[in-house]
This record gives structure tokens, C-alpha cells and sequence, in this order.
């Protein structure tokens, strides 16, 4: 075990310490807010901009899904950035993007200038994704880096109930999605300007929080690093910390050469861990929930009012039960919380197949029979309930802690590129495959949650309360069968 492994009598989360380290999380965690506001907020907009623009199903989900491939390209590119030019600085890029997405999206002329600035928006998701918890992880401290790093996904779920709020209101208040409002922009465009507000307030916090002490060491500013430490830990613990993330840097330098490459399909095999827990994240379904559940709800009999204050419950419940996650994931640990996560979501969506397979009429006409309808909202729900309580968070937790250190940033590049790319996939595909069948599409999600229980069982061994050097010798055994 590492020396500082030690509990520090003098931290406490009450601590002077941990309220500073709380606060900075918080505010780099704002990245994470415009990353859930910004994914979701076209829920409200979608059918409208199909109508406006006059859209089928295929280029419709192509357009909402289009945010996703610059998520890809951005967390790709903020890693290589942020080791360039700072953390703050690629924060402020990212919010910058943020702003005049909001702008673009909400004043286009057409499908094709909403789908470019739509993936300017997604390469900034894509930036906050990375640089937020990489920020997060280098100034909290050990004892709570578990709970700070999970403020990740809570900001998220944040930003989801936000937008889906906001959207929710502006249709209120317009009388519809499609309806007229200030300046004689439709409600739907006012969804997507709204977006601006939260982007500015993350610009200037990028412009007002002191940079990421481990960038300023390998930057060979140790003075500058020690000074923000100091306001982070006790000073027991101030030259210990110092002294090995300086060990740590040399040793990443060392490696900055080293390859993925292994006998695994031509990757190491903790390299396909990481992948393949991020795909069973998006392959679940998750999004189809966050993206596509006010048409959703409205092809099944529902108002678009009713249909957007569902979504807003629902976005309500991801926040609460994320901030459980939180709570219980330095306490249960990793594995029993996802294994418990992958059963409810399996139980949910097979739920929500059956439902749909009783469903009568065909395309706007289509409804859900009682007792069906509400078995298909409590079932949406406890689905939700099952993945922000567990496969939400934990999989963030995971990535940060599974690979070794010689190859982490670029692991984590791989693994959160994957995770965009399937969830491209299951979002370009829903509007489809829904148009085609709703039972099979539930049906599938399910297989999948299932198909995670059995893969979290067999390969992913426990974490709670280890060192990172030791979780990264933990995974390098070969689990049991």
C-alpha cells in the first residue's frame, strides 16, 4: 500500500479542507451539467423541428443523434489538450462551443446548419466529459474521491432535469412546443437558446478557479501547485502528495510511448473491460429515455404537456437516486451496486416490452389499453431508478480506477470514444426500430441489462476503499470464471 494510505486525522468533509475541495468539484462539475443539458434538451424540440423542417424518422435521428460523434471526437481531443494548455483553458473551450451551439441551434435556417452546430454542442459535451472528472480526481482529496468523483454524474442528471424542465415551461407557457413567443421565435428555439445562460456561468468559473495542481507540476510550476494544495489537504499530507504525483508524472513520461496493443483482438484485455463496460452503459437504452420520451409518451396517449412533465418526473427521480449512488458507492462498494442495477433494468425493460406489445392503432394513433399504459410509466421509471443508481455513476468510477496508471489517459480516451459511439448507435437507431416495434426494442435493451449482470459477475472484481495502484494489480489478475 502507498504511504499516504494512512486516514489523515485533520480531514474531515466539514473540514475547511473538504469544503474548499467540494467547492472546486462543484464548479468544474458544472461542465457535467451542460454535458446532461445540452444531450437532453432537444427532447422537448424534436417533434417540432421534425415538423418544421419536414423530417423522416432516419434523418431525424440522425440529427439528434449527430451531437454524439462530436462527443466522441471532443473527448478524444480534450485529453491531448489539457495536457498542452491546462485544464482551464479547455474548460473555457468547451463552454465557449456550449454558448454558440445554443445560438446556432436556436436561431437555424434548416436541418443542416441545426446539425452542424448541434455537433459544435456535442464536441463540447465531449470536452466536459473528459476535462470535468479528470479536474475533479486531480484536486480531490483521497479520502472522498469516490464521492467527489461520482459529483460527475450527479451534475448530469442536473443538467438533464433542467432542460427538461425548461422545456416543459416554455411549452407551458407558449402553448406548445410549436407555438410563438418573445421575439416571435417558437418555444422550441427558445428550448435550445436557454442553453446559453449555464454556458456563460461555466465560462466564468473556468475563468476563476485556480488550475489543476498535477498540470502544474508537469509543467515544473511545483511552487504554484503547492500553494493550491495547501487550501486542499492537511499539511501532513502536503509534501507526501506532492512528492509522489511528481513520481507518478516521470513514470507517465516514461510511458507517454506506450501502446494498447495487446493479444486480445489487438487490444490489452483491460483495454476491452473499459470498452465493454461503456457500451453495456449506452446499450441498455438509457438515452432513448432522455432523448425521444416526450414522442414517446405522446405516441402512447399522452398530452405533450403530460408528456413533458413525465419526463421531468423522471428526471427527478435519476437526480435523486443518483445522489443515493453517491452515498453508498465508498460504502457497499462497486460490484454489488451494479449487479443490483442490472436486475432492476433487466426486470424494467422487459416490463416495458410487454407493455408495448399490447399497444393498439398505428402512427399517431397508437395507445396502451389499461392496465398497460401506466405499467409502461411506473416500469420507464424503475428504469431510470435502476441505471442512476448504479450503471449511472459507477461506470465513471470504474474507468477512473481500472487502468494502470502507464496507460490510463489513453484507455480512457478509447473507453469514453466507445461509450459515444454506442450511444450514436442506440439513438440514430430508436426512431426506426420504434417506427418497426416497440416490444422489440424494449426487448432488446432488456437482453442487454441481462447480458451486464452476468459480464459484472465474472469480470469485475471489487474496489471499494483501494489505492489506485492497487485496483490496477487487482484487474491485472485473471478474475475467476
Amino acid at each position: 500500500m502507498s504511504s499516504d494510505s494512512t486516514p489523515t486525522a485533520g480531514f474531515s468533509l466539514s473540514s475547511s479542507y473538504g469544503r474548499r475541495a467540494i467547492a472546486l468539484s462543484i464548479a468544474a462539475a458544472v461542465g457535467g451539467f451542460l454535458f446532461g443539458f445540452d444531450s437532453s434538451v432537444i427532447n422537448g424540440a424534436v417533434d417540432s423541428i421534425e415538423s418544421d423542417f419536414a423530417l423522416n424518422d432516419v434523418v431525424t435521428g440522425f440529427v439528434v443523434a449527430i451531437a454524439l460523434l462530436g462527443c466522441a471526437f471532443g473527448a478524444i481531443l480534450a485529453g491531448t489538450l489539457s495536457d498542452r494548455f491546462g485544464r482551464l483553458k479547455v474548460m473555457l473551450i468547451g463552454a465557449i462551443m456550449f454558448f454558440t451551439s445554443a445560438f446556432g441551434s436556436g436561431l437555424a435556417f434548416g436541418v443542416w446548419d441545426l446539425t452542424f452546430w448541434r455537433l459544435i454542442g456535442g464536441i463540447g459535451i465531449g470536452i466536459a466529459s473528459v476535462v470535468a472528472p479528470a479536474y475533479i480526481a486531480e484536486v480531490a482529496p483521497r479520502q472522498i474521491r469516490g464521492t467527489l468523483g461520482s459529483l460527475q454524474q450527479l451534475a448530469i442528471t442536473l443538467g438533464i432535469f433542467a432542460a427538461l424542465l425548461s422545456d416543459a415551461l416554455l411549452a407551458s407557457i407558449a402553448g406548445g412546443a410549436n407555438e410563438p413567443m418573445w421575439f416571435g421565435l417558437d418555444a422550441w428555439r427558445w428550448m435550445l437558446l436557454v442553453e446559453a445562460i449555464p454556458a456563460l456561468v461555466y465560462g466564468l468559473l473556468a475563468l476563476t478557479m485556480p488550475e489543476s495542481p498535477r498540470y502544474l507540476i508537469a509543467k515544473g510550476r511545483k511552487d504554484e501547485a503547492k500553494e493550491i494544495f495547501s487550501r486542499l489537504m492537511p499539511p501532513d499530507d502536503l509534501e507526501i502528495t506532492v512528492n509522489e504525483l511528481e513520481k507518478k508524472i516521470q513514470a507517465d513520461r516514461k510511458n507517454s510511448g506506450v501502446s494498447l496493443r495487446g493479444p486480445v483482438l489487438g487490444l490489452q484485455g483491460i483495454v476491452w473491460i473499459g470498452i465493454i463496460l461503456s457500451v453495456f452503459q449506452q446499450f441498455v437504452g438509457i438515452n432513448v429515455i432522455f432523448y425521444y420520451s416526450t414522442t414517446l409518451w405522446r405516441a402512447v396517449g399522452f398530452t405533450e404537456q403530460n408528456s413533458l412533465m413525465i419526463s421531468v418526473i423522471t428526471s427527478v427521480t435519476n437526480v435523486l437516486v443518483t445522489i443515493i449512488a453517491i452515498v453508498l458507492v465508498d460504502r457497499i462498494g462497486r460490484k454489488p451496486i451494479l449487479l443490483t442495477g442490472s436486475v432492476l433494468m433487466t426486470v424494467s425493460l422487459a416490463a416495458m416490452a410487454v407493455s408495448f406489445a399490447f399497444a393498439t392503432g398505428s402512427g399517431d394513433d397508437v395507445s396502451l389499453p389499461d392496465p398497460w399504459g401506466p405499467i409502461a410509466l411506473v416500469a420507464a421509471n424503475l428504469f431510470v431508478i435502476g441505471f442512476g443508481a448504479s450503471w449511472g455513476p459507477l461506470v465513471w468510477v470504474l474507468l477512473g480506477e481500472i487502468f494502470p496508471s502507464r496507460i490510463r489517459g489513453k484507455a480512457l480516451g478509447v473507453a469514453a470514444g466507445a461509450q459515444w459511439i454506442a450511444n450514436f448507435l442506440i439513438t440514430v437507431s430508436f426512431p426506426v426500430m420504434s417506427t418497426w416495434s416497440l416490444p422489440l426494442t424494449y426487448g432488446m435493451y432488456a437482453t442487454f441489462a441481462a447480458l451486464s449482470f452476468f459480464y459484472v459477475a465474472w469480470k469485475i472484481p471489487e474496489t471499494k476503499g483501494m489505492e489506485l495502484e492497487q485496483t490496477e494489480t487487482l484487474f491485472a489478475k485473471k478474475p475467476k470464471s
